[in-house]
C-alpha cells in the first residue's frame, strides 16, 4: 500500500529510503560522525544510526556552529541522512540542508504524521513537493 502527501520544498532534490521518526528536535552534533549513531543519551533515537534515513522530526536544536559541524562531519563520512521532513523550520537547519544538498520539506499534510512509522519506505521529491509513503 502507498499514499502520496503534499509538502513544501525547502531544499531541492529527491531521496528514497527508510523513515526514521523522532518526536524530539535533533542536534546532529550529538551523532558519531563515523557511524551516524545518535550519542545523546536522553534522546529517543539514542544508539540508532541516522545514516541513509529519511528523517522525520519536529525541528533542529542547538547553535549554528555545532549543528553545521555535526551535519558536515556526517556528510564527509557518508553517514548523513538522505533527507529531512520537518514541522518547524529554523535558519540553521535550512542553511545546512541547502549547502549540503540534503532534500528538505515541511508543511506536510497532517495525516502524514498519523501514518508515518520507522518501518515505512519514503520516496521524497522536494521539487515536485510530494512524499510517497510505502507501507
Amino acid at each position: 500500500m502507498e499514499k502520496i502527501f503534499k509538502c513544501n520544498k525547502i531544499s531541492k532534490g529527491s531521496a528514497k529510503g527508510e523513515a526514521m521518526v523522532s518526536k524530539e528536535p535533533i542536534l546532529f552534533y550529538h551523532t558519531d560522525p563515523e557511524t551516524g549513531v545518535v550519542i545523546e543519551k536522553e534522546h529517543s533515537l539514542f544508539e540508532r544510526s541516522v545514516k541513509d534515513k529519511i528523517m522525520v522530526f519536529p525541528a533542529g536544536k542547538g547553535s549554528s556552529s555545532v549543528q553545521a559541524d555535526g551535519l558536515y562531519k556526517l556528510s564527509v563520512n557518508s553517514t548523513a541522512p538522505k533527507a529531512f521532513i520537518v514541522k518547524d523550520l529554523d535558519t540553521v537547519l535550512v542553511s545546512c540542508a541547502i549547502v549540503m544538498e540534503i532534500p528538505m520539506v515541511n508543511n506536510v499534510e497532517a495525516e502524514f504524521y498519523d501514518v508515518i512509522s520507522d518501518d515505512a519506505i519514503i520516496e521524497l521529491d522536494a521539487d515536485k513537493e510530494e512524499i510517497k509513503v510505502i507501507f
